[in-house]
């Protein structure tokens, strides 16, 4: 695709990359993402990828942003409180790149949207807090045959890794890691219960938004059968292999799981 003066000049440090080049910015241009949950891990994923000039960024939550929202989801500003997220969020990415169509869908996901919702996109980052989203996010890629790029944090940890369990060979998806959510008593505490280093969401958050990159361009290793635990306390990185498991209910030998509201079912 022919570039304007002006995106050359803001893509340039991009295309001078030989990993993507002008081939790989024009396919930024023209892929689709979904971002779900403007949040902490939200932010971050949606600024840079709106900086690299993803040319579709879905974004759903159905918040509005609070006070306490600002230490970490740097996407929101103080004359924002009580916008919606998604509103907030369009606003942003459209001063920080023009070239960015924001699809903003104030919503919580549900089985009787999810997979309308993430069919429309190319990949999909999931930036959401709780395990039900996370279990129906896995499910619809799986059906829809979608990237999951996913990252977790939890004080001054976090997590991140790819599901493409459609794919033949050996990889994972969530429920071959997480066969099913932990019951509430044994569920680590969320942000607002334990808190959160608002710094941490933004090392995920860059690691997730690379990884989208990533998936969209077919460069690098691809995370899929792999997970990253980071400590920031300590400063480490571990990256260890996670395999598929063929008992899982969802992409195993004999699959239980059928379709979305299926899952929900079960």
């Amino acid at each position: 695709m022919p570039f304007t003066e002006q995106q050359i000049h803001r893509y340039s440090r991009h295309i001078l990359l030989p990993e993507v080049g002008s081939a790989g910015q024009a396919k930024l241009l023209g892929a689709r993402v979904l971002v779900v949950g403007a949040g902490g891990l939200g932010s971050p994923v949606l600024m840079y990828l709106g900086a690299a000039g993803v040319g579709t960024l879905g974004v759903i939550d159905a918040d509005v942003v609070e006070i306490s929202n600002l230490q970490r989801q740097i996407i929101h500003t103080t004359p924002r409180i009580s916008v919606p997220k998604v509103e907030s969020a369009a606003k942003a990415l459209a001063e920080l790149n023009p070239d960015v169509k924001v699809e903003a869908h104030k919503a919580r996901l549900i089985p009787a949207n999810v997979m309308d919702i993430v069919s429309r996109y190319d990949v999909v980052a999931d930036c959401t807090d709780n395990f039900g989203t996370r279990f129906m996010l896995n499910d619809a890629c799986y059906f829809a045959e979608r990237p999951l790029v996913s990252a977790a944090i939890a004080g001054f940890d976090g997590q991140l890794t790819t599901y493409r369990a459609y794919e033949k060979g050996d990889k994972p998806c969530y429920r071959c890691i997480f066969r099913e959510p932990p019951p509430p008593a044994c569920r680590a505490q969320n942000c607002t219960q334990a808190g959160v280093m608002g710094s941490v969401c933004g090392v995920l958050g860059s690691l997730q938004a690379t990884e989208v990159v990533k998936e969209i361009l077919g460069i690098g290793e691809s995370m899929a059968g792999h997970l990253l635990i980071c400590d920031t306390l300590t400063m480490s990185f571990r990256k260890i292999a996670v395999r598929k498991d063929p008992a899982c209910p969802l992409c195993g030998e004999n699959p239980e799981i059928l379709d979305v509201e299926d899952a929900q079912a079960a």
